[in-house]
């Protein structure tokens, strides 16, 4: 199972193992993360589940849709490695991701 680290704003490092074929959102609602709120279940219908992609893992996370870039604009405090981690699919490749939590969510 691919391991992908949660880490806050306080730094505080919340490492899961993720189904693969799950989304990140997922993986994070399923152990408890805190700070991915994830009011639409994961419909891309909000901002409530936003994450900072590493530096390290941008690329091969890949670039956000139009739908998802929409959403984004909800969101507070957006950079360009933002996400909505309800878009990003789990896949082996994506064994150690580390996402960041920003301080609020949409």
């Amino acid at each position: 199972m691919p391991k992908i680290t949660y880490i806050d704003t306080a730094g505080t490092e919340r490492p899961v193992e993720a189904q693969s074929g799950s989304t990140v959102m997922e993986a994070a609602i399923r152990n408890g993360v805190p700070g991915i709120d994830a009011e639409c279940g994961g419909a891309c219908a909000c901002a409530t589940c936003h994450v900072y992609v590493d530096e390290a893992w941008v690329e091969k996370v890949g670039e956000p849709g139009p739908m998802e870039e929409d959403m984004l604009d909800f969101a507070s405090d957006v950079r360009p490695n933002s996400r909505l981690s309800c878009q990003i699919k789990v896949t082996d490749e994506l064994d150690g991701l580390i996402v960041r939590t920003p301080e609020h969510q949409g």
